[in-house]
């Protein structure tokens, strides 16, 4: 049960005090001459800084219940502020950097926070810009805030200054008294339609979820984790909490446009993230090979063919012959080891979650030696419920139910989940509580899926994006979009066609795949425009789609499809910030482009106002 797991801050001084890596957070500076460099907190230090944020926090009132919020991007300050929060027994309500004043206003207000805060110049002046509608709100705590807005907040750095032994003696007495059972954050959903919620996550659903879910992954000395995904988001947290936990030196980026360099720099051994890093990885990996030209191009093809037929071998263990294995280790040795120097060379275990991805992805990093180990959760469960590992994994499927988490499948397919990770309940939503929470502590996920003959769980879809055809056939798109997205040609995709004749798909193009098999054909295209609207490139890529989907049922092949120049974005509104995508709100954008794919087969639809 979640009362058997110790609280946050139990475990974050167990492990500064048992461990033996003293560097605890690394975080990305500029010098003068603008060459990045690379600065280290220790394990102890930012215990100092813990415990001088957290009795500054007492002092400003706060006490066990009392709501905190946290904005800022990762950075060391936002784990320091997370544990100092924690250690009071009060509750963390942390905000996605980028957020919206909007919705930033509505989240602070809905949870009654006191106090918030702060990092980065862009998060305190959306603070100052919403603390008029906010009454809640007694004191902003920022990092160095913007000169102009010096009256307004307190300044981090001041209130750690003087932290001492003293305060470390006070935050372990305060931390003493935190249980399990207690409530340590909420956290809003990002949410692809209505009102966000917030998910009620105990100290032990959380410490639970972050010593269960990393059981069986080895940690070495002078392990490095990259930690950019949002930490708003409990994924990424959860990681964080893991990485504490077992020693792991946590480097922070706090703008993902950093993150090909920071992989040069610090030469992570773990990184987690989401399926479109991956797929990017992957078009980055394609995109320079079909730069290179002569002798250098054919090696590169070569090695894809290469990795194609290892696969079974180097993804399932299964058996190849000598050829393919010998082929392989020449493979490694001239090209494959070159992609993961591009990753910085140290990469023994990525984690993807958050949402599917592609089988075949996921072979080709497992056979050139960077393996992924995917697994399956959501915020409501703290988020792991089952994960792959190194001493279980199945490649295609999301792992087996960590320990203390039970998974059954319900009569329609749903995932039903219950165990120490799932949460307390919905932030003053109990009707929502309960449509999801059922007395007995079983969890509706809203996903499907199934269960294989060796207990691992495969994701089939969402249950509400399933599409209905008009024929009455179920289709579930993001296994036909994830098949379509493995093509060097594709940047993304997304199905539609609910209630309509048949599917169809909206393509984002990959200019580079398309310019790399014009050369080939010994075409040139002036303009984007111009290269979409070109009956080549249409022929080309319904060749792509009659290829990539041969498999599957007739009722789900794609039978139309639009190219879109630009991929979907979360500064557009079409990404959660875990890069899911708003399908509502790509729908409503391309409403036109989608009408125009049924134009001849179906009456006019009423169009959706925004």
């Amino acid at each position: 049960m979640p009362a058997d797991y110790p609280s946050i801050p139990k475990c974050f001084l167990d492990a500064v005090d048992t461990l033996a890596n003293p560097r605890a957070q690394m975080y990305r500076t500029l010098d003068a001459s603008k060459t990045a460099t690379w600065q280290s907190i220790s394990a102890k230090e930012m215990l100092r800084r813990v415990a001088g944020l957290s009795r500054a926090l007492g002092e400003l009132g706060i006490k066990p219940g009392d709501r905190v919020g946290l904005f800022a991007p990762n950075c060391p300050e936002w784990a320091i502020a997370d544990f100092a929060i924690v250690g009071l027994g009060a509750v963390s309500v942390p905000v996605y950097f980028h957020e919206s004043p909007d919705r930033l206003t509505y989240i602070l207000k809905d949870s009654g926070s006191r106090v918030v805060f702060t990092s980065g110049e862009e998060q305190a002046r959306k603070i100052a810009e919403c603390r008029g509608q906010l009454p809640e709100l007694e004191h902003v705590i920022s990092v160095a805030p913007p000169a102009d807005l010096h009256g307004e907040f307190l300044r981090y750095e001041q209130l750690i200054a003087t932290a001492g032994d003293a305060d470390i003696v006070q935050y372990r007495n305060r931390a003493a008294e935190v249980t399990g059972k207690q409530l340590a954050t909420i956290i809003y959903t990002s949410g692809t339609t209505g009102e966000p919620k917030g998910v009620m996550l105990s100290h032990a659903n959380l410490t639970s979820n972050a010593l269960d879910s990393a059981r069986d992954l080895d940690t070495l000395p002078g392990d490095v984790a990259l930690s950019f995904l949002p930490l708003a988001h409990v994924y990424e947290r959860t990681v964080d909490y893991s990485y504490f936990f077992r020693g792991i030196t946590v480097a922070y980026i706090e703008q993902t446009e950093l993150v090909s360099e920071a992989l040069l720099e610090v030469h992570p051994t773990t990184v987690a993230a989401v399926p479109r890093f991956f797929e990017k990885i992957y078009a980055t990996i394609v995109e320079k090979g079909h730069r290179v030209t002569g002798l250098k191009r054919a090696l590169f093809d070569w090695a894809l063919r290469v990795a194609m037929q290892a696969a079974p071998w180097r993804a399932y263990g299964k058996n190849v012959s000598g050829g393919v294995k010998l082929r392989w280790h020449i493979a490694n040795a001239l090209v494959y080891s070159k992609f993961r120097a591009g990753m910085g060379g140290r990469i023994r275990t990525f984690t993807s979650g958050s949402a599917p991805l592609a089988v075949e992805l996921l072979e080709f990093f497992w056979t050139i030696g960077m393996p992924i180990y995917q697994g399956y959760g959501l915020t409501e469960t703290s988020p792991v419920v089952s994960a792959n590992t190194p001493k279980a994994n199945k490649v295609g499927t999301v792992g087996r139910p960590i320990a203390g988490v039970q998974v059954k499948i319900a009569e329609d397919g749903e995932i039903l989940v219950k165990g120490s990770c799932v949460m307390q309940g919905y932030y003053r939503k109990p009707d929502d509580t309960r449509e999801v929470l059922a007395p007995d502590g079983w969890l509706l996920t809203g996903d499907i899926g199934r269960l294989d003959e060796d207990g691992y769980l495969i994701i089939t879809d969402r249950k509400k994006e399933l599409l209905k055809t008009a024929g009455g056939k179920y289709v579930a798109p993001a296994p036909i979009e994830n098949l379509l997205k493995s093509s060097p040609l594709i940047t993304n995709a997304m199905v539609v066609g609910d209630r309509r004749k048949f599917v169809s798909v909206l393509v984002v193009v990959n200019f580079a795949g398309i310019e790399a098999q014009a050369r080939k054909a010994g075409r040139e295209f002036q303009t984007p425009a111009q290269m979409l609207s070109d009956p080549w490139v249409r022929d080309l890529y319904t060749r792509e789609l009659e290829r990539l989907t041969a498999s599957l049922a007739q009722y789900e092949k794609p039978k139309r499809f639009a190219l879109l120049e630009t991929d979907f974005t979360h500064a557009n509104g079409e990404l959660t910030y875990t890069m899911k995508m708003k399908r509502r709100v790509i729908e409503e954008r391309y409403q036109d482009v989608i009408a125009r794919l049924y134009a001849d087969v179906e009456e006019p639809r009423p169009q959706r106002t925004p």
